[in-house]
């Protein structure tokens, strides 16, 4: 039976994520439905530099009781309540059939990106994006040269709606002594489309959104910014370097340098199209440091924004998600030019 042309825009279709292995439905028609479900308020920022309840700000008390320094720049320090514990010892639990528990050992790291409590990332000058990303690198080379981390996440939780405890800008470093389940995933497919076409597939796939526009929301000459094919998320981003490397620690100065560009016009875009501060969770995606071989690894950036259709409006991962699969309404494509349209109201 011969399959009819596919209207992207307008039929209910799946698209495959080579990323993850995974489909991602898509019902364009369902955007025309009333909203009568929970909605948020809209994200304030905060109106001052300095907050004395804060405790990520400069000398304020943190809520383990160590005080900050004084700083002037970059803060990084253990979490006071991290997820992992470096003393960890190793064991298992097991029945030998279904029930099965590994020890974990790792360290988790806290950033903060300035000592003004009223910046956000985006809205730090060049050079202090720049020097974010130098102390992203450097904490990597340091927690990769521990020998019982094998894999480390840079990520962002922005905004109340993703679980950010604080506002004052700041992110966090943890280093597993296993490898992720999502860096798993990524690095087989990547893997295996390196061995069954000799090539790296973000390559491709960068290569082949920059020809043809329709996803890019922001580019330059080291880096580009899109809304995946396959996004889940209405308003996801995945950041990608134009030249092949295996971590941010593989770039060069130019690579750096079109990485704060990047971020800092991505995140301008996030905050014109509701005219708020675009809450998201952002993680960097690097090979594992477990002393493996990783030709295919290409290093990239994923953005996970939870708004929907406002600034009021979020999408819920319920029902459907939950119990079988991934499903968006607004096309990536849609999602894309809104994102471009709110460069004109920046």
């Amino acid at each position: 039976m011969a399959r009819s042309p596919l209207n992207l825009q307008k039929d209910v279709h799946r698209r495959f994520n080579p990323l993850l292995g995974e489909w991602v439905l898509v019902s364009p028609h369902r955007t025309a439905r009333p909203w009568r479900g929970q909605t948020e308020a809209a994200g304030v920022a905060p109106s001052v530099e300095y907050d004395p309840t804060c405790y990520l700000c400069p000398g304020n008390a943190r809520a383990g009781g160590i005080r900050n320094p004084p700083y002037e720049s970059i803060l990084v320090f253990d979490n006071d309540f991290s997820a992992l514990l470096p003393d960890t010892s190793a064991a298992e639990y097991s029945d030998g059939r279904l029930l099965l528990a590994r020890s974990e050992a790792g360290r988790c790291r806290v950033i903060c990106y300035s000592p003004l409590h009223n910046l956000k990332l985006g809205q730090l000058p060049l050079a202090g994006i720049r020097q974010v990303i130098d102390t992203w690198v450097a904490e990597y080379a340091d927690l990769s040269a521990d020998p019982r981390i094998n894999a480390v996440t840079i990520f962002e939780n922005r905004g109340a709606m993703m679980g950010a405890s604080n506002p004052h800008p700041h992110g966090q470093i943890w280093g597993n002594e296993s490898v992720p389940n999502e860096i798993v995933k990524e690095s087989l497919a990547q893997r295996h489309y390196l061995r069954d076409l000799g090539c790296c597939l973000l390559c491709d796939y960068a290569a082949l959104e920059d020809k043809l526009a329709e996803r890019v929301v922001s580019a330059n000459e080291e880096f580009l910014a899109v809304v995946p094919f396959w996004a889940t998320w209405p308003f996801e981003v995945l950041v990608l370097p134009r030249r092949h490397a295996a971590s941010l620690a593989s770039t060069d100065a130019a690579g750096r340098d079109g990485f704060a560009h990047i971020l800092k016009s991505l995140t301008g875009l996030y905050d014109a199209l509701f005219d708020i501060p675009f809450p998201y969770t952002m993680g960097l995606h690097q090979q594992a440091c477990d002393g493996g071989e990783y030709p295919e690894w290409h290093f990239h950036t994923h953005f996970y924004p939870p708004l929907l259709r406002s600034a009021t409006v979020r999408k819920f991962m319920v029902g459907y998600e939950l119990l079988a699969g991934p499903q968006r309404d607004i096309t990536p494509e849609v999602a894309a030019a809104r994102l471009r349209d709110a460069a004109s109201r920046r």
